[in-house]
C-alpha cells in the first residue's frame, strides 16, 4: 500500500511539473487584457521585454527582427497544410499593403512544413517574407506563446509584444489593431 501511495505522490508531483512547464514562465498573459475574441491585448506599460526571432528565410537569406526596431512588426506563424493560413493570406496581405507606408512591416513564419510546399504556398499570395522553421522553434522564445496554427502576434515599434490573435484573421479585424499600435510612440529607452 505504501509503495502505491508513493507511486501516485511521484506521478502527481511529475504531473505538476510538467504542466507547469507548460505556462508561460513569465505569466505575461495575466498582465494582458483579453477580448472578447479572444486577442491578447497588452498595455505598453505591461509589455515585456522584445522576443529574439531570428533564422533563415524562407527564400534565402537570414533575418533578425531585431533590425526592424521602430517598426511595428505582424508576425504570422503559417503552414502550407493549414486550410484557415490559406483563407487568412489575401487579408494579411492587404492589411500589409494598407499599413507598410505607416512604418509596419510583416514576417511570416512557416512552421511544421516542408520548404517547397511552403514556397508553393506562398507565391501568389504575400509579398513579405517568411522565415522557415521546420521543428515550430521560434514560437518558444515567445513571453505569450501564440500556441495555435495560424496565430498573428503584433510587436511594437520597440519589438515588444503587444498583441497576440490566436486563429485566423480578417482584414477588418487585423488592421484596426495594427493600426492603433502603429500610432502609438516608442518607448523611450
Amino acid at each position: 500500500m505504501n509503495a502505491r501511495r508513493w507511486t501516485a505522490g511521484l506521478l502527481a508531483a511529475v504531473a505538476a511539473v510538467a504542466l507547469a512547464g507548460c505556462t508561460s514562465s513569465k505569466g505575461q498573459e495575466k498582465t494582458c487584457t483579453t477580448t472578447t475574441d479572444g486577442i491578447f491585448e497588452c498595455a505598453p506599460d505591461q509589455r515585456s521585454a522584445p522576443p529574439k526571432l531570428a533564422g533563415e528565410l524562407l527564400l534565402g537569406g537570414s533575418y533578425d527582427v531585431s533590425q526592424a526596431r521602430g517598426q511595428v512588426v505582424v508576425v504570422n506563424f503559417w503552414g502550407s497544410w493549414c486550410a484557415p493560413c490559406r483563407a487568412e493570406a489575401d487579408d494579411l496581405e492587404a492589411v500589409y499593403q494598407a499599413t507598410k507606408a505607416s512604418g509596419v512591416s510583416f514576417l511570416g513564419i512557416n512552421v511544421q512544413d516542408q520548404r517547397d510546399k511552403a514556397k508553393a504556398f506562398e507565391q501568389g499570395r504575400v509579398t513579405y517574407p517568411s522565415l522557415f522553421d521546420p521543428a515550430s522553434r521560434l514560437a518558444l522564445d515567445l513571453d505569450i506563446p501564440p500556441n495555435t496554427v495560424p496565430a498573428t502576434v503584433v510587436l511594437d515599434r520597440n519589438g515588444r509584444i503587444a498583441a497576440v490573435i490566436r486563429a485566423a484573421v480578417k482584414q477588418e479585424g487585423l488592421q484596426p489593431i495594427v493600426e492603433r499600435i502603429a500610432a502609438e510612440k516608442p518607448a523611450s529607452n
